[in-house]
């Protein structure tokens, strides 16, 4: 009987689940990562141009969420493995090594070997960031793509990644983040095509603990382009290795959306969850503003919204 009345007050409630309908930045800034560092919010981003100059991995920075400046070049030194396609960055603080570490992909010097995910290391959250010469791992295709690094509530370091139709792979790194544990092997998360909309390639994951929950968001489809369709989509597991549950799994809805497409935006989606200086949370993606897709422009503008968790599942909300 309860479970049938959440079940119905969730569907209600989805219905009313927005986007933020104004970008933080109203240029091309896809896949964005927010940390807090010095007091201050920094914002990592997928290579693209800034003042007619290409730059390898954006970052900007803010006070209050709100009004954000761009500041240069993160990675401002191409890896030797590296010479392309600079995308999806990720970075923490790592207590230990005392250094921010930056994760993310880059096409490979050697073609064949197709994409590859980097770690740099830098003593400031602006960069720059140092490569540490080799990639971590490298595949066909875009498979080896979109990292997020992630230290679980015992200590251990685990990556997760993947895209090019595969699953999503969770596997823990040693202390250093240079290597992963030996002994370790990857073990599958999510798998595409589980759902009829949005999960025929799955991507861009993030891991946001709970209330006894990790909270796994991930995107699905085509991100970019005058093709994009792009959303967000969460599942939910009580160890972070797995097993997950989506969220159309629980209500048996099979519709595990929690951000997509509205009268302001085309293709929401790579994602990532900061808790602010308050402790409220905000989830921070990319989208195509309508009114640039209907004029034909197709760059990724960097959005905010605020999230909170109700009954035990997360709720994107309109900010005003």
């Amino acid at each position: 009987m309860y479970r049938y009345f959440f079940t119905v007050l969730f569907l209600i409630f989805s219905q009313y689940t927005f986007a933020q309908s104004d970008a933080v930045i109203k240029s091309d800034f896809p896949d964005p990562t927010v940390i807090i560092a010095d007091g201050k919010y920094y914002a990592y981003a997928t290579n693209s141009s800034y003042n007619g100059k290409p730059v390898n991995i954006q970052v900007a920075v803010s006070d209050d969420l709100k009004a954000w400046k761009i500041i240069g070049d993160a990675l401002p030194q191409k890896p030797s493995w590296g010479y392309k396609d600079f995308w999806a960055p990720h970075v923490l603080y790592d207590s230990y090594l005392k250094k921010y570490v930056l994760f993310y992909s880059a096409e490979t010097v050697a073609e064949e070997e197709g994409k590859a995910l980097g770690i740099a290391f830098s003593d400031k959250p602006q960069g720059p960031f140092v490569d540490k010469g080799t990639p971590l791992l490298a595949g066909p295709g875009f498979r080896e793509i979109d990292p997020f690094a992630i230290t679980d509530r015992f200590g251990k370091n685990y990556l997760v990644w993947g895209s090019d139709f595969q699953p999503l792979k969770i596997q823990e790194m040693n202390k250093s983040w240079t290597a992963f544990q030996k002994g370790s092997s990857p073990t599958p998360l999510i798998f595409p095509g589980r759902e009829k909309e949005y999960t025929n390639l799955l991507e861009g994951a993030w891991i946001d603990y709970h209330k006894g929950y990790y909270y796994l968001y991930y995107s699905g489809d085509n991100c970019c382009g005058k093709d994009a369709r792009y959303a967000v989509l969460v599942a939910r597991a009580k160890k972070l290795t797995g097993p997950y549950t989506t969220l159309g799994e629980y209500y048996k809805t099979g519709k595990s959306v929690v951000l997509e497409k509205n009268a302001n935006i085309i293709a929401p989606g790579h994602n990532s969850v900061i808790k602010d200086k308050a402790g409220r949370k905000w989830i921070a993606y990319h989208a195509i503003p309508q009114s640039a897709f209907n004029n034909k422009s197709y760059g990724r503008h960097f959005y905010l919204s605020k999230i909170i968790y109700r009954n035990g599942w997360p709720v994107v909300l309109l900010e005003k």
